[in-house]
């Protein structure tokens, strides 16, 4: 038996859509439908850089190798980049990063076959966010089911994650380790140890570890915190300053308008506060309204960091980016994100959904197989087991209940039936046999209960399959870290998820 993926709709809401099934919308820019149209939108983001020579620009915030390196420098010339990314979440964080960035790759190669244009992968690093508390945990599969690794770092609220120190984190690494099994693939967790090691930051052992997996899978990984990153996007940041009454007013009327349209904004508008971040040290504090005329006269280029609605716009004048691959979250939000591409006069930016799926190992499925499940059985958090405790009573005591079951309602129909009983109104009889019927229920859950308390193989089971499909209660590819299933199927487990992020490029493509 080998290991299986299997592609799951992606979710979101009523404003997600359009965007999701590529459908016509006001708030987001239309997905081209052939391979002129996706061709002209890559000329058009060659034309609208701020530099031309990007590449070049932005080589050490990129720091490339292997085939990512040669990606880059086939695109240089003529090509264009499909672009995604993620803020840092330990020991690369849940499962969706490695999706994005496995969408990114193949709907690159599709736009690539569509337009005869080199087209490269690159992920966008987050590493000037400042959500520690994302940052600082991740979830693995064990035998008794999933297991929460957080690490415990004293740094003041608005650090950049890449000024964080990530300190001893030895102790996580082993818990990690443990979580592997037997690791057919010692590369997985040989990443890990090279990139989280005490002098780095919580921000740059993310970019290692992400530069460690993908580079070998020709996607490009972008320190969103280097200076070069900062340096290339002053310009836009600081006509977002300038601008950044007129900024507010767009965002205003685009809620209005998302809110008449029965949606709510992802993205909070703060009145009174603009898109960019000043963070001359690594403390990142949004620049006021009123504070704008001293920033920009006192701000050098490095300082100035874009915030979740601003940052697509200043990527896209960086980057000659012909589509970001997004999440329902960022999805909703890149409606917002149109409305400040708009009041900046700039290049608004495309969104696509990402691949979005399941993976099941073979001892994952064999438990499936054995008890008749599905993974939808595990979305509600006590079905599963509940069902396995009762199929667990002994069959003298289920056939008990059940015949207790059967003889309530032989009594109540010949009740029914006898003389005088239209002294009462049926409703009374029926009522008693809800009353009795709900008695025997709580009995059998009492039971089932007690059954799930001692445990059996079959709850234990059960537990693992929990702990791999909807850990601590959270869909897989939302908590799960990659790295012990990478550790135990290696190359297996890109490919199989290749196999389907291909298929999903040429559904949207």
């Amino acid at each position: 038996m080998t290991i299986e993926v299997i592609t799951t709709p992606i979710t979101g809401t009523p404003l997600s859509r359009p965007a999701v099934e590529g459908s016509e919308s006001p708030w987001y820019v239309p997905r081209p439908h052939d391979p002129r149209g996706w061709r002209e939108r890559g000329d058009e983001a060659r034309a609208r850089l701020i530099s031309t020579d990007w590449v070049k620009e932005l080589w050490d915030a990129l720091d490339p190798t292997g085939p990512a390196a040669g990606n880059l420098e086939r695109a240089r010339s003529t090509g264009f980049a499909v672009t995604t990314g993620q803020q840092p979440g330990l020991f690369g964080g849940p499962l969706y990063t490695w999706w994005k960035a496995l969408s990114a790759a193949s709907l690159a190669r599709r736009l690539e076959a569509l337009t005869g244009e080199p087209v490269v992968p690159v992920f966008w690093a987050a590493t000037d966010d400042s959500d520690f508390a994302e940052a600082s945990y991740t979830i693995v599969p064990t035998a008794s089911g999933a297991e929460r690794i957080e690490m415990h770092i004293d740094a003041p609220q608005g650090t950049s994650l890449s000024a964080v120190k990530l300190g001893d984190v030895s102790a996580q690494i082993e818990q990690l380790a443990n979580s592997t099994g037997s690791a057919a693939n010692p590369d997985a967790l040989a990443a890990i140890r090279k990139s989280y090691v005490p002098d780095a930051t919580v921000g740059g052992a993310y970019v290692k570890l992400l530069r460690e997996l993908l580079a070998p899978l020709g996607v490009a990984v972008l320190d969103a915190a280097h200076p070069s990153v900062r340096r290339l996007g002053y310009p836009l940041m600081r006509q977002a300053l300038e601008r950044a009454n007129e900024i507010e007013a767009a965002l205003d009327a685009r809620g209005r308008e998302l809110k008449s349209a029965g949606h709510s904004a992802q993205v909070k508008l703060v009145k009174g506060r603009t898109l960019v971040f000043l963070e001359p040290k690594g403390k990142r504090d949004r620049v006021r309204l009123k504070d704008v005329p001293d920033a920009l006269a006192s701000a050098a280029p490095g300082d100035f960091g874009p915030n979740v609605l601003l940052r697509p716009v200043v990527e896209a004048a960086i980057l000659p980016t012909v589509a970001y691959v997004g999440g329902p979250a960022e999805i909703a939000y890149f409606a917002q994100t149109t409305s400040v591409a708009s009041a900046l006069g700039a290049r608004a930016p495309l969104i696509v959904p990402r691949w979005s799926g399941t993976v099941i190992e073979p001892r994952i499925a064999r438990i499936l197989e054995r008890y008749s499940l599905t993974v939808e059985d595990f979305r509600d958090p006590h079905a599963v087991e509940t069902r396995i405790a009762r199929d667990s009573l002994p069959g003298s005591l289920r056939d008990g209940i059940e015949d207790l079951r059967e003889a309530l309602d032989r009594t109540a129909s010949c009740l029914a039936g006898k003389e005088g009983a239209d002294l009462v109104s049926p409703g009374v009889l029926e009522g008693l046999k809800r009353n009795v019927n709900h008695r025997i229920e709580r009995l059998e859950r009492r039971i089932a209960a007690n059954v799930k308390r001692k445990g059996n193989d079959a709850l234990r089971d059960a537990a693992v399959a929990r702990g791999f499909l909807f850990p601590l209660g959270t869909p897989q590819e939302r908590a799960l870290n990659i790295i012990p299933l990478l550790a135990r199927n290696g190359s297996e487990l890109i490919d199989a998820v290749m196999n389907e992020t291909q298929k999903h490029a040429e559904r949207i493509a």
